[in-house]
């Protein structure tokens, strides 16, 4: 996949170089020129500009990159600014990064449904929600085990976890199913949130839009995911 990361601080860089360490091809924005050095050979490509110039952007590859990452954090103005115009541009899937509950706001109102908390989320769990097909979120347990939410894939869509075999199949365990609901923000904006339908169990049936979350072996999860 091909990844534009905008804001090459500590969270945007540790990210960047997660993604081409799994094989992505990556290219770092920033418009101070130390950041871009650091960066230098460590990822595909690195360009200093101003993202938030709607002229300067005008030369990234946008409409062939997958995903875009505003990670910009000491510039709130600059953030949205740099979001908005991706937005504007249309790019494929596009995440930014929320400085504090007021950004948020303002990125909830924009529409921008996937954002970054780089004070509570690391950039590893964000290198794996982008690497493997529809994770959601990921929680690292120990080195080997961890904790994966994941769009139902489209194969298990229908089933009950009793014909599935999880367990069986990939050493798996399926611990719940979350549904997508809509809520209303301070600022009278709807959003979608996720709630939890307990326990799941052998009778379990498996939605369109289902959220699951799996414990198991990361690499027995990512065997999953990616079969099919």
């Amino acid at each position: 996949m091909k990844f534009i990361i905008i804001g090459l601080g500590n969270f945007g860089a540790s990210l960047s170089e997660r993604l081409v360490a799994m094989g992505h091809e990556v290219i770092g924005i920033d418009r101070e020129m130390s950041k871009i050095e650091a960066m230098k050979g460590r990822l595909t490509h690195t360009m200093c500009l101003d993202s938030s110039d709607q002229q300067a952007i005008t030369n990234l590859p946008l409409k062939e990159t997958d995903v875009v990452v505003v990670c910009i954090g000491e510039d709130e103005g600059a953030n949205l600014m740099t979001t908005a115009l991706m937005k504007k541009m249309n790019v494929k899937r596009l995440i930014s990064r929320a400085v504090n509950p007021l950004h948020e706001t303002v990125l909830d109102a924009m529409m921008i449904r996937e954002i970054v908390h780089p004070e509570e989320e690391t950039a590893e769990r964000w290198a794996n929600k982008l690497d493997l097909p529809g994770i959601i979120d990921s929680f690292e347990l120990s080195r080997e085990y961890s904790l994966i939410e994941v769009v139902v894939p489209e194969r298990y869509v229908g089933k009950k976890l009793g014909e599935i075999r999880f367990r069986r199949n990939y050493n798996i365990l399926l611990l719940t199913v979350m549904r997508v609901e809509e809520e209303t923000n301070a600022l009278g904006v709807k959003r979608k949130v996720t709630v939890p339908q307990g326990v799941a169990s052998s009778e379990t049936v498996l939605n369109e839009g289902d959220i699951v979350v799996f414990f198991g072996k990361i690499k027995d999860i990512q065997k999953m995911l990616k079969e099919g």
